[in-house]
């Protein structure tokens, strides 16, 4: 980890009018966990465990715990039409990404395939580099269908000949058959493929911070080291736990992170207590931001 962390700059608001406040080319790298439009409300319970022999549930070695729930959070993932509600944000993804910029798109089934049309019309076919599956395996089954239980993560570059890819600065994963390459291979492990194997959140880990859709630090991670640079400028409009800035700020990174959500704001809060790390309201800040840069524009 640097020395030094990231500075996350955190805007309340609806994303198409702060995005429209900030410079043309602006973001090193931009990643975005937009609603998945799964048709429900999504509300996930915040909750705290204890040890009590007398407690609702059986754990690890068969000691009991006794679960309290701390609240509910949620947000309505249903959409008329998701496309129209997409598609001005991917345009703007664009016009904000620099010439040797990467943008990463996580969606799942449902509408990533509208999603990979829209962007190659935005971006150019040849500038889409990567699909890269998320898969995990943690929930429920169905006797219905083969349960879903993977995501999938969209890598365009802006230009395909330029761009990010640091592969020594990726974690090593272990080898599925190590006695098939030997003790050193073994040992150093081998690169991820684009089928990224990790567990969820887990629900009563450190890492939860009780948002509906937070996604898992070692994901962003993964992308905020190999996809930029220590110094670079990143971006998340759909910020939500504010995984993507934690990430960011981590490793050396400054961040803009933006949401409509108070809830979300609330998470971010305390999650970037120990963080260099300023809020703004709305759009204004953005836009001043757009017009210093302009002003220094020669």
């Amino acid at each position: 980890m640097p020395e030094r962390r990231g500075r996350i700059d955190v805007h309340h608001g609806d994303n198409l009018a702060v995005l429209a406040g900030f410079a043309d080319a602006s973001f090193d790298l931009i990643y975005i966990d937009p609603p998945f439009n799964t048709g429900v409300v999504q509300v996930k319970r915040r909750t705290r465990t204890r040890r009590d022999p007398a407690g609702d549930r059986v754990g690890f070695h068969g000691l009991r715990h006794q679960t309290t729930v701390l609240g509910h959070s949620s947000f309505d993932d249903r959409f008329d039409d998701y496309q129209a509600f997409l598609r001005p944000r991917l345009t703007e993804a664009y016009r904000l990404l620099a010439p040797t910029g990467s943008f990463f798109l996580h969606l799942d089934y449902r509408e990533v395939h509208y999603a990979k049309v829209a962007l190659d019309g935005i971006f150019g076919r040849a500038s889409f580099l990567n699909e890269i599956i998320w898969a995990y395996d943690y929930g429920a089954r169905t006797s219905q269908r083969w349960a879903p239980k993977h995501d999938t993560i969209l890598w365009y570059a802006k230009d395909p000949g330029r761009y990010c890819f640091d592969l020594d600065a990726v974690d090593r994963i272990p080898y599925m058959a190590p006695g098939l390459v030997g003790a050193e291979k073994a040992a150093r492990g081998k690169t991820p493929t684009d089928t990224w194997w990790h567990t969820i959140v887990s629900p009563t880990g450190k890492e939860k911070t009780g948002y509906p859709t937070q996604k898992p630090l070692g994901v962003l991670t993964r992308i905020v080291r190999v996809h930029s640079r220590p110094g670079d400028r990143l971006l998340d409009f759909f910020a939500g736990s504010g995984t993507f800035g934690e990430a960011a700020a981590r490793d050396g990174r400054a961040c803009v992170l933006v949401d409509e959500s108070a809830e979300a704001i609330d998470v971010m809060r305390k999650r970037f207590a120990g963080f260099p790390t300023t809020y703004h309201v709305g759009a204004t800040a953005a836009r001043g931001a757009r017009t210093r840069a302009r002003s220094a524009d020669p």
